[in-house]
């Protein structure tokens, strides 16, 4: 409990040093229409594709609609932290070593990457479930298993 308070009165002093760098700092003009797109990018591009990914992914499996709703979260971030280099911004004709990499190029190897891992991942589940399902026939357990006898079950 101490621990938690300690934890809680340190991020109360960070959040009233950044209120006070705004308050000192930036205009209020350009605060509030740095929060406005704030909102409007949240409310009108992040969350219906939230929605849309947790729509289309809907149907999948259970065992594997984590793994691909987790790849989509972890795809998107990466493009939107690579999004600023691959459309060139602050690059100039007149200054060739300012952003000199094939951005594009990257952050494909990089969404590619992240689909191989999840691939990986789902096949490891299904090899994983196909071994428990063939240990349970051999044992002759599965949902075929007869019931305990009386007074021997769990909880009993």
């Amino acid at each position: 409990m101490k621990t938690r308070i300690v934890a809680y009165a340190a991020g109360l002093a960070l959040i009233a040093l950044g209120l006070r760098g705004i308050v000192m700092d930036v205009p209020v003009t350009a605060w509030a229409a740095w929060f406005a797109g704030a909102v409007l990018v949240h409310d009108g591009v992040l969350v219906p594709v939230v929605l849309a990914a947790g729509l289309l992914t809907g149907p999948l499996p259970g065992r594997y609609r984590r793994i691909v709703r987790a790849a989509l979260l972890v795809g998107a971030c990466v493009t939107a932290v690579a999004l600023p280099l691959v459309l060139g911004h602050g690059r100039r004709a007149d200054e060739p070593s300012r952003l000199p990499l094939p951005y594009e190029r990257n952050l494909a190897v990089v969404l590619g990457c992240i689909a191989a891992a999840a691939a990986c991942a789902a096949v490891a589940r299904a090899v994983i479930a196909r071994a428990v399902i063939v240990h349970r026939g051999r044992r002759g357990g599965g949902a075929a298993r007869a019931a305990p006898p009386a007074g021997k079950g769990p909880g009993r």
